[in-house]
């Protein structure tokens, strides 16, 4: 779900503002000196303040994030879309009561007859439930992987296993990282793979360090593909195969 949201900052002239009739109200917005608004909604914007009782009101488009028009000085104001909030609040831009302009979401449609009859779509219908739910179950997961000294795959793995934080999706994964020494291969090292969500990324660097963990590498998740689609099940049995 996503929102059309007008925001203004949390600071300055905009503290006590909490609602789109409280901005029209304050006596700073003359002709002379209009209210500028950063947004890509050049249609749905200047609709949506009219309607709102705001006449002396400028738009504009702003290079790269619209989020940081208003900390730049360029705008008063964006008018942009929200999923999560996190960029509002990292931004110090607050939603006002009365500011949303729309409500969003992506929907898949499809032809019951289509799918049963036509080759192929049916597949092809797969794929995307299962590229769409393997994308959304990687939002906000890290892979981290870190090289530990130890004496057996086992034994790094209880040690791994002692921290809250480091269990991965079904466990760590543990495997044996190669050099030669004296001429023979060894491995003193063994390399470590997990799974972890953006909120506990740094604990479990943390607690990697703290159990001999080094050259601790991350990486932003793209997929996460599990054994069954859920969606892909509901859709077989909504068709009735």
């Amino acid at each position: 779900m996503h929102l059309l949201l007008f925001q203004i900052p949390k600071y300055g002239i905009f503290e006590n503002v909490n609602s789109m009739r409280a901005l029209a109200q304050m006596p700073q917005w003359t002709a002379e000196k209009p209210l500028r608004v950063a947004t890509g909604f050049t249609y749905l914007g200047p609709k949506f303040m009219k309607e709102n009782g705001l006449k002396h009101v400028v738009f504009s488009t702003a290079d790269g994030a619209l989020e940081a028009a208003p900390a730049m000085g360029i705008a008063d104001a964006i008018l942009d879309l929200v999923s999560s909030g996190t960029t509002l609040r990292e931004n110090n831009l607050k939603e006002i009561e009365g500011g949303v302009v729309l409500e969003s979401q992506a929907v898949l449609v499809a032809s019951r007859k289509s799918l049963i009859q036509r080759k192929g779509v049916l597949d092809t219908t797969h794929e995307i439930l299962e590229r769409l739910e393997a994308h959304l179950r990687a939002v906000g997961q890290f892979t981290v992987v870190a090289n530990m000294r130890g004496s057996s795959a086992e034994e790094v793995a209880e040690r791994v296993l002692s921290q809250t934080s480091l269990s991965g999706l079904q466990g760590p994964t543990v495997s044996p990282v190669f050099c030669k020494r004296d001429g023979k291969v060894t491995a003193d090292y063994y390399a470590i793979v997990i799974c972890v969500p953006k909120k506990a990324l740094y604990k479990s660097v943390q607690q990697l360090r703290a159990i001999g963990g080094s050259g601790v590498l991350i990486s932003p998740l793209t997929y996460i593909f599990d054994e069954e689609t859920p969606r892909w099940r509901e859709l077989l049995s909504e068709l009735g195969l």
